[in-house]
């Protein structure tokens, strides 16, 4: 039975370049296939290691397993300052203990002078632990320069509006269950090279895919059209893939340009595709300063109020609270 889980180790290489050789990092123990692992990073390699150069080494290790027959299988590459991989290292297989990344069999140094200069982030993908694991070894710089846009590295493309965007499925199904079961599990579209994507813009699915690797929305001067029109339309794509913390995003930035024209569709957005969060604020603020009474005539809410008679029974119900306690 194949698992996936998601690991993030962040290290500022500016501030360890001086580390002393054997100085290690050490992430969070994550739980996956039914054993605890960690990621080690080394930043300028462990003693004895390799060989006498200076150079960078990242581990997962096992540290608690009822099992001592545990496989790990992964993959790593190095990406430089604009998210292009510059290393790429083979596969290993090995049982229990430490995992140390190579390329075609042999140790995988990485000399300490391209820290600074070249190493945006690693990805450790592909990786099993009697299940699939995945983990992922990033920096400030990876955010910045958007290693999910780099061809290099990848190993599944989709194609939206002729657009064609290339991706890692190991980071995919680890952000989103949907990915999970589209891109690792028995569906047709695990072993297709590329997938075409349907009823997404191009410029949406770039944003979502931004945010899965960065976990940040789009810049102002990145938007493509209004903003509520980019938010909503990211919202209702973030919903298709549970991304549930984009969709919360992107509720509040929605939230952020609400007025009296504007509730009504809110309110729908947000009963369509089950988002509780902005409905109450929506709901809060038909409740203030006679906003109900302003829009509740008109043609549009009246529709609304048709289409979701849920919402009805949530203004009465928040208005009769009102009314008692006044």
């Amino acid at each position: 039975m194949l698992e996936s889980g998601f690991a993030e180790l962040k290290i500022d290489y500016k501030d360890m370049k001086e580390s002393a050789i054997g100085a290690c990092k050490v992430s969070e123990n994550i739980s996956v296939g039914g054993h605890k692992w960690r990621i080690l990073c080394y930043p300028r390699g462990r003693i004895n290691e390799v060989t006498g150069q200076q150079h960078l080494s990242i581990s997962l290790q096992m540290v608690e397993s009822k099992s001592t027959n545990v496989r790990a299988i992964f993959e790593a590459f190095v990406t430089d300052a604009h998210g292009a991989p510059s290393l790429t290292g083979g596969v290993v297989t090995v049982t229990w203990g430490v995992i140390v990344v190579a390329g075609d069999g042999d140790p995988l140094p990485v000399p300490t002078s391209h820290i600074g200069r070249h190493l945006g982030g690693l990805l450790l993908d592909r990786a099993a632990a009697g299940s699939d694991v995945s983990f992922v070894v990033d920096e400030e710089e990876f955010r910045a320069h958007r290693a999910v846009l780099a061809a290099a590295g990848s190993d599944v493309s989709f194609v939206v509006d002729e657009e064609e965007f290339r991706a890692h499925r190991a980071v995919l199904a680890a952000r989103s269950p949907v990915f999970k079961a589209q891109l690792l599990g028995s569906m047709a579209d695990a072993t297709m090279p590329s997938i075409a994507v349907h009823d997404v813009n191009a410029a949406t699915f770039k944003a979502m895919l931004r945010f899965i690797y960065t976990d940040d929305l789009p810049a102002a001067d990145e938007l493509v059209g209004a903003p509520t029109e980019t938010f909503h339309d990211l919202l209702v794509v973030a919903d298709r893939y549970a991304l549930d913390r984009l969709k919360l995003l992107c509720a509040s930035k929605i939230w952020e340009s609400v007025t009296l024209d504007t509730v009504g569709a809110t309110l729908a957005l947000a009963e369509t595709y089950n988002c509780p969060e902005l409905k109450n604020k929506c709901v809060a603020f038909l409740g203030r300063d006679g906003n109900f009474q302003k829009v509740v005539l008109t043609d549009g809410f009246l529709e609304l109020l048709q289409k979701f008679p849920s919402i009805l029974a949530d203004l009465r119900k928040k208005f009769g609270a009102s009314r008692k306690a006044a």
